[in-house]
């Protein structure tokens, strides 16, 4: 015998902010903020403890030169501001005149996990940008010391087209991967992934937007522009089979491309306010970890509201086996620990079976078991869940519900 189960809404549906959460979890796994990568950037100064105002490894690409004084943090926004030098710096054999910005985080403990970032570029030819990288090479795959780095772009733009071959970086998402070889020759070597592409018609400086990555395994990601639908990507692995298998910082960059595949941006655009800054409204990364694991609570700013805090049940059609006991498929986002409550009623709205079941801060998927006193018999049952605040049920609930229709076959 078995019982097609129907998750049908009845209640007023709670709209998410889009903007703010991650891709679905795996069932069993919830998302977790991860405050060593992320900012609101709410403050009035760049907080240094988790980010550098300037790149420790690299002074810029020439003949943009990265400077904490074009680096601001104001109005909500982490802003970096492009310009023109009063005089050339001179670096060696290079010479740089052009003021560029880039926040780079302290640590390069970036893992597995979903990036996003909500930017809007400036309206010049500089770049704003949004990326994981290795500091250092590791020991190659081949026995003649060989050695690679791992870059991992989720966003590369700029801000205006132009006569020049890369003006189609001015528009929508770019995702590229890099492994960095170093061959037994000593030639380095730029391999690259194909790269992934979301087109639009708008300027990527005309309004903010919304990219993601979320980094899987040693071999794949996935990406998301403004929390679509997602585009994959398979890293290149001709020279070893598993090839982002190190930890990586994390960058927030504006920058010179190379000429002339990017025009230089002109003395006029670096003078104008209006034009010469790329805003960062904020960064925000996660980790997933077992539902069940509070350890990750103590690390929770719970101050940063992410969420619409929710509790949604599925409405795809299941078959289950009559049995006393149900698995029930749910989804829930809650910005501190909560209490679900779920409860199954008859037709005559009589409880024949509850539950509840602490809900750690994050956006969880899982399946929850409803235990019941004997087998449930033919016909329609409601099945009601609550969310509510730990120690204070029935203050300040966040509720939804959703019709259970149960037939026996």
């Amino acid at each position: 015998m078995k019982i097609k189960i129907i998750l049908l809404l009845i209640a007023n549906i709670i709209i998410m902010d889009a903007a703010a959460i991650p891709p679905l979890p795996p069932v069993g796994k919830r998302w977790v903020r991860n405050e060593q990568f992320s900012d609101e950037f709410n403050g009035t100064s760049l907080d240094l403890t988790k980010w550098y105002d300037y790149h420790p490894n690299w002074k810029g690409r020439e003949p943009g030169i990265f400077l904490p004084s074009q680096v601001a943090v104001a109005d909500g926004y982490m802003t970096i501001r492009g310009g023109k030098l009063e005089k050339d710096t001179i670096i060696g054999s290079r010479t740089f005149n052009i003021a560029c910005g880039a926040v780079v985080s302290r640590t390069t403990d970036a893992w597995f996990g979903y990036y996003e970032c909500k930017f809007k570029a400036a309206k010049t030819t500089m770049s704003t940008t949004f990326w994981l990288s290795s500091r250092s090479h590791y020991d190659g795959p081949a026995d003649c010391k060989d050695s690679y780095g791992l870059e991992l772009d989720i966003q590369e733009c700029i801000g205006r087209e132009g006569d020049f071959k890369g003006k189609w970086f001015a528009k929508g998402m770019h995702a590229n991967s890099h492994f960095w070889y170093r061959d037994c020759e000593k030639k380095n070597n730029d391999l690259r992934a194909k790269e992934v592409k979301f087109e639009t018609e708008e300027f990527c400086s005309d309004a903010f937007n919304t990219y993601g990555g979320w980094w899987k395994d040693e071999s794949t990601a996935s990406f998301y522009f403004n929390n679509g639908e997602a585009k994959e990507m398979e890293f290149y692995s001709d020279i070893k089979e598993k090839p982002f298998d190190h930890k990586m910082g994390l960058n927030m960059v504006s920058e010179t491309y190379p000429f002339p595949w990017i025009e230089l941006p002109n003395d006029e655009e670096l003078a104008d306010p209006e034009k010469n800054i790329c805003y960062y409204d904020w960064v925000r990364s996660y980790v997933l970890v077992d539902v069940d694991d509070s350890n990750m609570d103590a690390n929770v700013d719970t101050s940063v509201k992410l969420y619409n805090e929710q509790v949604n049940l599925s409405e795809d059609l299941r078959e289950l086996v009559a049995s006393k006991k149900l698995e029930i498929p749910l989804t829930y986002m809650a910005n501190q620990d909560r209490e679900i409550y779920l409860e199954l009623r008859n037709k005559d709205n009589k409880v024949v079976a509850k539950t509840n079941f602490t809900a750690y801060a994050g956006y969880a998927n899982l399946l929850h078991q409803l235990k019941l006193k004997r087998k449930p018999k033919a016909g329609n049952y409601t099945l009601v869940a609550n969310m509510k605040p730990i120690g204070e049920a029935g203050k300040g609930d966040i509720s939804i519900n959703r019709t259970l229709e149960l037939k026996i076959q």
